[in-house]
């Protein structure tokens, strides 16, 4: 004969049973949750690791290409790969202390024009000309960088101004010189609204490339950098 402590001690056991279940239940669910957490954040970062990728190739093949045009033209520049740079050194446009353009500075300006108008079709348009690299990566600015040493300057300018300067009478030239720069859009990243792509930077004697320990360095860090900055459609807000 059932007792009423026995009904008791059944109804018990099945609440526990109950809650055990609901217990695994949910336990499954989260575990269900974590891995779908997991691949999306996995699949993230393997896309943000291929478009990075892409983009530093991408960056890394038109640096090199300009720099070899420019020297079957007897123009020797220095490419920084790693900050996607091309380095104009200071004797090469401007006398010390001066922001005025050489005539051959002048000159050497329009071929560095000519050929970054050459490769910007293939980064710059919606629709590549044929021969161009297949990739989603294209040109969203190039700036033209001006950096001087640290020596104080004489008078009221410091080298700031003569950063500025430089930068500014070096972007002029180099439009003079190639007008169809100009109308170069990063078009393949906005499609709809391509905006301008050259603007000016002077970072004075902030931005040094070697120790100011002598006349050497200190040239080296006198200089115009022109730095192609390269992204993805994903990359632009």
């Amino acid at each position: 004969m059932t007792t009423m402590a026995t009904v008791r001690r059944r109804q018990g056991g099945e609440h526990e049973e109950s809650y055990f279940v609901s217990m695994t239940d949910m336990m499954v669910g989260l575990v269900f949750v974590l891995m779908v957490m997991l691949v999306y954040y996995a699949l993230q970062y393997r896309q943000t690791t291929v478009e990075l990728t892409d983009t530093k190739v991408r960056r890394t093949q038109l640096l090199q290409s300009v720099q070899s045009q420019l020297k079957t033209q007897n123009v020797n520049v220095v490419v920084d790969i790693d900050s996607g740079v091309l380095r104009l050194p200071e004797d090469v446009l401007f006398d010390k202390g001066s922001d005025v353009v050489k005539p051959e500075g002048v000159q050497v300006l329009r071929k560095v024009g000519l050929a970054i108008l050459a490769k910007a079709p293939c980064y710059t348009q919606a629709h590549p000309p044929p021969g161009c690299p297949v990739t989603q990566a294209g040109l969203e600015s190039v700036f033209v960088e001006g950096n001087t040493d640290s020596d104080q300057m004489s008078g009221a300018r410091d080298n700031w101004n003569l950063s500025a300067d430089r930068a500014v009478n070096t972007y002029r030239a180099l439009m003079g010189q190639t007008p169809a720069l100009l109308n170069v859009k990063n078009a393949r990243l906005r499609p709809a609204d391509p905006q301008p792509l050259f603007g000016v930077s002077g970072y004075g004697p902030s931005r040094p490339v070697a120790p100011e320990t002598s006349e050497a360095n200190k040239r080296l860090n006198r200089r115009i950098d022109i730095r192609f900055n390269v992204v993805t459609p994903q990359q632009v807000h």
